[in-house]
């Protein structure tokens, strides 16, 4: 019986190769996605913090007259932006339903490993609601 025989230069660098690459790919789904992890945690801190501060922005006539506390629309929602901007936050959305204020944040966290392959940026967010006193029924 006659044996065949088979060239098989290079398949270990072919194998390397392929191998490397796997690496490098999760290696930027590890990193990447951990710093848009941190990022999507970070704004929903800053998130929380700022709905707290619009929803202890109350009415000050509802305090005067003795009625149940409310919450002002207005001064709810420029309280929370201006938080947002005193901690250096990206411009969030917050909006007021009865006594609880939402804040919603978005942003882009950019890659440093992913954009080899043409991914820039990854998408976060964070999103946060508090109640006023009155809306918690206190």
């Amino acid at each position: 019986m006659k044996r065949i025989e088979r060239n098989e230069d290079g398949v270990t660098a072919l194998f390397v190769v392929l191998i490397t690459v796997a690496l490098f790919g999760m290696a930027g789904l590890v990193i990447d996605g951990g710093y848009a992890m941190a990022s999507n945690r970070r704004l929903t801190s800053q998130a929380e913090q700022a709905a707290r501060v619009g929803a202890d922005a109350l009415n000050q006539d509802s305090l005067r007259d003795g009625g149940d506390p409310q919450v002002d629309p207005g001064k709810a929602v420029a309280a929370a932006q201006s938080y947002l901007a005193r901690v250096g936050a990206p411009t969030g959305e917050v909006s007021i339903d009865g006594g609880t204020v939402t804040v919603t944040i978005k942003s882009h966290s950019k890659t440093s490993i992913l954009s080899a392959v043409g991914v820039t940026q990854l998408a976060t967010s964070g999103a946060a609601s508090a109640e006023s006193i009155n809306a918690a029924g206190t």
